[in-house]
């Protein structure tokens, strides 16, 4: 089996072709399975910024059918065509998948460096998959080698020990664009009820902010605030709210956007100025939201060029945990991938010994000399196993672990049976409740 990736975030192409891109998201694990025998296991990771779609595939050779198979799904459910697809995703196999990935959860590959909130959605990505049973064996593995190195970077540096996150750098342009640093004193309307609206909620109030307001398209206001606290919007109250807010902050994406013209006559006769932070990747507000009368605009992109740069130290420091751990995670991989190889040839062995054992029996009896020829025979071949068996993990590690299966094939006529690669088999949690918590 052979983990592959299809990366595109920020670093590489706007934000609003990823936007467009991930339309669809939440289905194409399973219906790129369903549509193709060369994807054997899919996890989808989409963000504010970015959307990576982690595969497995039967062969080195299915990779590039696999990969084909995925840029059809996306141009499909997105609308963009194959080629523009394909351009903007660059693929990423072998040693390359978990360097990136754990690189992505520890936060060193985020707009804001260090940030906690990945490492989360990265936890989420694979609950989900487990969950519509798109996760093969090896991607949750992967996926579980990359939430311990992020918890890794984070106890054992310095990065992100000041609470960094996209979220509280957007509240933080806020300060400073404020009349007054007095959060205490806001009225804040949130639109949308999903992770970034959690964790701007959990920062409103650490920062002493207690009128918020929150509306979401979905309907899904009243029961967010009834564990958050705030208070609930429908669309009627909602414009009554915009009009006396002093901060509104979209995390929602959804189709419903606030216009400028709509803003603009909302607020006619409000006199406080208005700050408008869009966190959302799909825009929660007209850009022409900015060019407003007396309302500052704060995207995505205006958070990622004020974030700070954490120190060189750290940055050092959680690089090298995030290296070492994917090189430990590949030689395990590799190391793993001979384990049936192994296991076929003493089975092969072992089958050999115990026929000519029946033989001796049906000679000699079980008679002492017939246990100690066993016993000659048995510690021979034990001798005789121990040569192959360490060129086995000696070739795993430098990634010729195919020649090996190849030779047991053509010396001994082996065929090496690999594991499945369903992840329910090592998954014994019921997540049936999931979608409900």
């Amino acid at each position: 089996m052979v983990l592959f990736s299809l990366v595109a975030t920020h670093a590489d192409i706007d934000l609003e072709t990823v936007a467009q891109l991930s339309s669809g998201a939440s289905g194409i694990a399973t219906s790129a399975l369903s549509g193709s025998p060369a994807v054997t296991g899919a996890i989808v990771l989409a963000t504010c910024n970015r959307y990576e779609i982690y595969g497995e595939a039967p062969h080195a050779d299915d990779v590039e059918a696999a990969r084909a198979a995925l840029v059809s799904e996306i141009s499909g459910l997105s609308g963009l065509n194959e080629q523009l697809v394909s351009r903007s995703f660059s693929t990423r196999t072998g040693a390359e998948v978990s360097q990136h990935l754990f690189a992505v959860s520890a936060g060193l590959d985020s707009a804001v460096v260090g940030e906690r909130e990945i490492a989360g959605q990265v936890r989420r990505a694979l609950i989900t998959a487990q969950h519509e049973g798109t996760a093969s064996s090896g991607l949750v593995r992967l996926f579980q080698a990359a939430s311990k190195t992020a918890k890794d970077v984070g106890a054992q540096t310095a990065l992100g020990s000041r609470g960094l996150s996209i979220v509280s750098v957007a509240l933080d342009l806020a300060t400073d664009l404020s009349e007054s640093p007095d959060w205490s004193a806001k009225k804040v309307v949130v639109f949308g009820t999903g992770a970034y609206a959690g964790a701007t909620m959990a920062l409103l109030r650490e920062r002493g902010c207690t009128d918020i307001s929150v509306f979401s398209s979905s309907g899904r206001a009243e029961a967010f605030v009834a564990t958050r606290g705030g208070t609930a919007l429908d669309s009627e109250s909602l414009p009554v709210a915009v009009a006396a807010a002093d901060v509104m902050i979209g995390c929602s994406g959804s189709d419903t956007r606030v216009e400028a013209g709509e803003l603009a006559e909302i607020r006619a006769d409000s006199p406080r100025p208005l700050i408008a932070i869009d966190l959302a990747l799909t825009h929660d507000f007209d850009p022409e939201v900015g060019q407003l009368d007396g309302v500052e605009l704060l995207t995505l992109e205006s958070v990622r060029l004020a974030a700070p740069q954490e120190q060189a130290e750290s940055l050092t420091q959680a690089s090298g945990i995030v290296s070492g751990a994917a090189q430990a995670f590949e030689q395990e991989r590799e190391a793993r991938s001979v384990d049936s190889a192994i296991v076929a040839l003493r089975r092969h062995t072992m089958n050999v010994l115990d026929a000519e054992m029946e033989r001796v029996r049906a000679r000699h009896g079980c008679t002492a000399a017939a246990e100690e020829v066993e016993f000659a025979l048995r510690r021979m071949v034990k001798q005789l196993l121990h040569v192959p068996t360490v060129r086995a993990r000696e070739l795993a590690a430098i990634g010729q672990q195919d020649d090996y299966v190849s030779a047991l094939e053509t010396l001994y006529g082996i065929t090496v049976e690999q594991p499945a690669t369903a992840a329910q088999a090592e998954c014994p949690v019921d997540h049936r409740g999931l979608e409900t918590a």
